[in-house]
């Protein structure tokens, strides 16, 4: 049986049909457009003020802690997952070594691979756990690889990292929202919320543990990551920081977090395992239509090197991805059995 809150939250996006492309935009909650549109027509109407952002932001921030399980306190605020991980890059002791995955997304591959003097080697996925040794400093990976929607083994990620003493990095902006996620496990970590948390591009979060408060420094440091009262602290020269995590914050994108407040506060609400049963349960069905192992993943992809499937597909109004030669067909809240069989009638016909 569908819960009565995720039946509420699917009905924030009614008369969405054929679009299967959450891992490359989500689509936005009715409640989150109308703060969107009500915010808009305040700017437009001269009745916004930046201070008047402020209470929008810390509910944004205090749903998306909620989300993940984290404390408030624990909470950045950012814009994108690259500049959050060129925080961690800049940690890294000279000699340090950090192990990503093969063909994971560049946004926390190049931050450590522009750094001299660190040693960065990259492991297949499958590989990642047994791959960290007592020489690594930092394992940086993602909950869910982009090109191809496999999920991180966690618990071996988590429990390799232990027994070497290895600082731990994930990005969740291919889970959060889809996949059960909570932060408290790793050292850092990472979201973007434009995709499967349905926010504006330009809101992102990063959590920190305690074991890394004490390594990163806030090189994007700015006003917006002030002191106890920033507005009394936007002056130098001296510089009053955040005593907790927000002192890693950058200044908010406003008009995004108009509609971020709502829609993170929307998945905060749910039992997130259960959108992931939905999800993966049509990943299979579609899988069962074209013959192919099920995948038991949210995003569902296949071989594809001529972009034929691709294009046949948005030709008939059925919006998916093309990811390192694979077609990517991403299941999220506004889909159902008959996105399933749209698809499989036109690949077929």
């Amino acid at each position: 049986m569908t819960s009565a809150a995720l039946l509420d939250a699917i009905d924030q996006f009614t008369g969405v049909r054929g679009y299967l492309a959450a891992a490359s935009i989500g689509l936005p909650p009715k409640r989150a457009v109308a703060a969107m549109r009500a915010d808009l027509n305040a700017w437009e109407a001269a009745d916004r003020d930046p201070m008047g952002y402020d209470s929008i932001v810390e509910n944004t921030r205090g749903h998306y802690a909620r989300l993940v399980n984290m404390p408030v306190s624990s909470i950045a605020i950012a814009s994108q997952t690259s500049a959050i991980a060129s925080i961690v890059a800049a940690a890294a002791p000279a000699g340090a070594e950090v192990v990503c995955v093969d063909g994971d997304f560049t946004s926390i591959v190049f931050p450590f691979l522009q750094r001299a003097g660190i040693t960065v080697r990259s492991v297949p996925l499958e590989a990642l756990a047994e791959s960290l040794t007592d020489d690594t400093w930092l394992v940086a990976f993602s909950l869910v690889q982009s090109a191809n929607g496999r999920v991180a083994d966690l618990p071996a990620i988590i429990e390799a990292a232990r027994a070497h003493d290895v600082l731990t990095f994930c990005d969740s902006t291919q889970g959060a929202g889809v996949h059960p996620f909570a932060a408290s496990p790793f050292d850092i970590t990472a979201c973007h919320a434009y995709k499967w948390l349905c926010s504006p591009r330009g809101v992102a979060f990063m959590t920190v543990g305690d074991r890394a408060d004490a390594l990163l420094t806030p090189i994007h440091a700015g006003w917006y990551a002030g002191g106890d009262d920033r507005w009394t602290s936007i002056y130098g020269p001296a510089m009053n920081l955040a005593p907790d995590a927000r002192r890693f914050d950058v200044s908010p994108a406003w008009q995004a977090f108009a509609g971020a407040e709502h829609a993170i506060e929307l998945f905060a609400g749910l039992d997130i395992a259960e959108v992931w049963d939905r999800t993966t349960a049509l990943g299979d069905a579609l899988c069962d239509g074209l013959g192919i192992p099920q995948q038991h993943q949210a995003i569902v992809t296949w071989p594809d090197e001529s972009g034929d499937d691709v294009k046949k597909l948005v030709d008939n109004g059925i919006k998916v991805s093309g990811r390192a030669g694979r077609l990517r067909a991403a299941f999220h809240l506004w889909n159902d059995e008959s996105d399933v069989d749209a698809v499989l009638a036109t690949l077929r016909s």
